[in-house]
């Protein structure tokens, strides 16, 4: 791995980078009728993906370490993971966006934008190196079957 920063944390430094953004940007700011349900929306569904992904692991008895993908003993790829091959951080992009409603600033779905960059930068892209090292054909044939993100 590149890097050897939590997703969690990475996550949390994203929406800390929304607050101060929403705190100290004179412009953007934003409200509609629904906001706030879209909001508990998108944090709920963010919940229910998170939650399903990690059971599924836990299904299967392999590793939720996104820290150490080359301790993954099995291939995930039914349920949530025939429509996302990252539903974790998925999950945490929909709390992000669900953030960036509660703040009410438009700007902050650039933020969003730079936590996907960056998780496919420096998680996502060294895991699937780890996990085509692991899985081979496998791992190879789900990447060509199954999004990154959505």
């Amino acid at each position: 791995m590149k890097m050897k920063v939590p997703p969690a944390i990475v996550m949390l430094v994203f929406g800390g980078l929304m607050y101060v953004l929403d705190k100290f940007l004179p412009v953007g700011e934003f409200d509609f009728f629904g906001k706030h349900e879209l909001a508990m929306f998108l944090f709920g569904l963010g919940v229910v993906v998170i939650l399903i992904s990690v059971i599924q692991f836990f299904a299967r008895k392999t590793t939720v370490d996104p820290l150490n993908p080359n301790k993954t003993s099995k291939l995930v790829t039914n349920g949530i993971y025939k429509f996302t091959r990252n539903p974790m951080y998925l999950g945490m992009l929909l709390f992000l966006l669900s953030f960036g409603l509660k703040l009410g600033n438009a700007f902050n779905t650039l933020v969003a934008a730079g936590f996907v960059s960056y998780m496919n930068h420096f998680q996502i892209k060294p895991e699937e190196e780890s996990l085509m090292e692991l899985f081979g054909k496998e791992y190879n044939i789900y990447c060509k079957l199954t999004r990154r993100w959505f």
